[in-house]
């Protein structure tokens, strides 16, 4: 299996912490967030690599290197500008008919093995990894008419949302939806897909998922530091 991680984002949202790391690599239990994804990776058998790098590329490539301290074969691709998170798939050359697409800041236990499976099984052009999470909502929340009248209330409700993962299996045919030297996410694609009624599959997952993408994420991922290394020991 051939993966492509993304890694070339600022990590504004994490500031200050990212101000002079990059966001794979901020230490979680004195490890960088990227080297528990990509030792996952390779425990569910991945073998190749290819790291999107952009903003503090030079420090992404020291640290990891060529892969072989995680028992993985990692080539990196440099964005001279920023593409976002699904544009940078353009500039990697030689892409299987399937590959995975991960972002960089993501802890999770998932075998990717099963997912890749469940895509090609289903002969998917993109299948997205999902997750439930429920966000309580700390207010009171009014349902209103057309005429402004309340007709309903709801205290402090609970909102049970189907979130991405962050985690995905692409068949290469979906880049043909993918502009060229232009900043295209996955939100985009998201649209794009959903406008032109092609399938998007999805998988279920209910195993450890963490993202870090706020600083309240990562400190809960310190926080349970001791969970995280009993999980990937």
């Amino acid at each position: 299996m051939v993966a492509v991680i993304l890694a070339g984002g600022k990590g504004a949202r994490l500031r200050p912490h990212t101000d002079e790391i990059p966001k794979p690599l901020l230490p979680v239990g004195g490890k960088p967030i990227v080297e528990f994804l990509l030792r996952q990776m390779q425990k569910t058998g991945v073998e190749q690599i290819y790291m999107a790098v952009n903003h503090m590329s030079e420090q992404i490539i020291n640290c990891i290197g060529d892969g072989s301290k995680f028992g993985l074969k990692i080539e990196y691709s440099h964005e001279e500008k920023a593409l976002s998170t699904v544009a940078p798939l353009m500039l990697i050359k030689n892409l299987p008919d399937n590959f995975i697409v991960a972002n960089s800041d993501i802890l999770t236990d998932l075998d990717f093995k099963s997912i890749f499976e469940f895509h090609v099984k289903n002969k998917a052009q993109i299948t997205v990894g999902t997750y439930a999470r429920s966000n309580p909502v700390d207010f009171g929340v009014l349902t209103v008419d057309d005429n402004n009248m309340a007709i309903g209330f709801n205290e402090k409700p609970v909102l049970n949302l189907t979130v991405s993962m962050g985690i995905y299996v692409f068949s290469k045919s979906i880049l043909g939806f993918v502009p060229n030297d232009k900043p295209f996410g996955f939100d985009e694609l998201m649209y794009t897909l959903l406008e032109r009624q092609i399938p998007i599959h999805t998988y279920p997952y209910n195993g450890y998922w963490h993202d870090i993408g706020r600083p309240d994420d990562y400190e809960q991922a310190n926080a349970n530091i001791k969970r995280i290394k009993d999980m990937f020991s």
